[in-house]
């Protein structure tokens, strides 16, 4: 049960130009978020939760209109939870360039009236963080207590150490990488192409021809979502079992595991958006701080101020533990103060979703240490 009760989202609009990383120029654009908890006088107590690819604002809560509408983080955030609405002022965004009310692709381009689609620039990670200290701004935090995410996110609150050092105190990076490997970028890529080559995308204009690329979408999800589980995951959830009646020998959905990700793929198609799909998988893809030090990572954290909190999980083989373990040693090379976790968890990279008390505790553990 949630345990911060009706939520509802918030818009922001920004008049002023945005230059974003790849070199154009938004001239305006609106960021939905929501909050939980208190600002407290000294503004000092907030806390920015940033989502992964396929996440949004609702982290916590549920809407007026469907008690069944829960946040996708709800498990770590509410009173006495490791994100402790009691304590902290709980601050969640939907990204730049998003699908549920952010300017993003499906917004209308205020040059020709119509959606962005395919003109809606690719955004980066530091774009996202830029527009995210606009919003800051806004709400009148100057610093962050902390900005904690999980796989994308967790990429965020690493990059706002190094974009704005003086405005956040302590960063949680959870099951992410300092760059994907060719490996993740390879999986990115079928997926895009998947979207790409599906009749109904209309080379990104698909809405004005009234229709969505489903197939396409549903065939990027059902990819993406094999590589968030582990192997252990699905051989006890699933194992070969097949579905009642199965057993035709043809190519109908007959597995449990194939009705499963059948069921994941036709969910999501119909709540994102294409667009939305290929920009995150690119931010994802370009996301790489040692790029201007010559790959040297050390070098490019050496600018953080920050305190860092690192956890990896056993069984995530999309953000393997070696590759936060690369986080650590950067940063432990600048002697600068970080505590790392290696959890056990069952649930591959999914794990930071997870309502795992080991997992939780450590969080809470950590945040305990944030001086308000």
């Amino acid at each position: 049960m949630s345990g911060i009760g009706i939520v509802a989202a918030q818009r922001a609009h920004f008049a002023q130009p945005l230059a974003l990383k790849g070199g154009s120029v938004l001239p305006a654009f609106d960021l939905v978020y929501e909050t939980y908890g208190t600002l407290n006088a000294a503004r000092s107590n907030a806390i920015l939760v940033c989502h992964a690819l396929s996440g949004h604002h609702h982290v916590a809560g549920h809407t007026a209109d469907n008690p069944n509408n829960v946040g996708w983080w709800d498990n770590i955030v509410g009173p006495g939870r490791p994100l402790d609405t009691d304590r902290f002022f709980i601050v969640g965004v939907n990204n730049l360039g998003g699908c549920h009310g952010s300017t993003g692709p499906a917004s209308d381009n205020p040059a020709t009236g119509k959606p962005w689609g395919a003109d809606f620039p690719v955004v980066t990670v530091e774009d996202w963080v830029a527009s995210q200290a606009r919003l800051a701004d806004h709400l009148g935090i100057d610093a962050w207590a902390a900005v904690m995410g999980g796989s994308l996110g967790g990429m965020q609150a690493l990059q706002w150490t190094l974009s704005f050092p003086e405005r956040i105190r302590h960063a949680l990076v959870i099951a992410a990488a300092p760059k994907l490997s060719a490996e993740n970028i390879a999986f990115n890529d079928v997926a895009r192409q998947a979207i790409l080559t599906d009749p109904d995308f209309h080379g990104g204009h698909f809405y004005e021809h009234g229709v969505r690329p489903l197939r396409g979408l549903r065939l990027a999800r059902m990819l993406g979502h094999i590589t968030y589980l582990s192997d252990d995951q699905m051989a006890e959830k699933f194992g070969r079992r097949l579905r009642t009646g199965a057993g035709s020998y043809g190519f109908d959905v007959e597995f449990e595991i194939e009705s499963y990700l059948h069921y994941q793929g036709d969910k999501f198609a119909g709540v994102f958006d294409a667009n939305t799909y290929l920009r995150m998988t690119k931010a994802l893809d370009y996301f790489d701080p040692a790029q201007d030090y010559d790959g040297d990572l050390a070098l490019a954290m050496k600018r953080a101020r920050a305190k860092f909190f690192i956890a990896a999980f056993t069984t995530d083989w999309r953000f393997t533990p070696a590759r936060s373990r690369e986080i650590v040693h950067a940063l432990v090379h600048n002697n600068q103060d970080v505590a790392y976790a290696e959890i056990a968890c069952d649930h591959g990279h999914d794990s930071f979703l997870i309502d795992e008390p080991y997992y939780h505790s450590l969080v809470a553990a950590y945040l305990r240490r944030v001086v308000l």
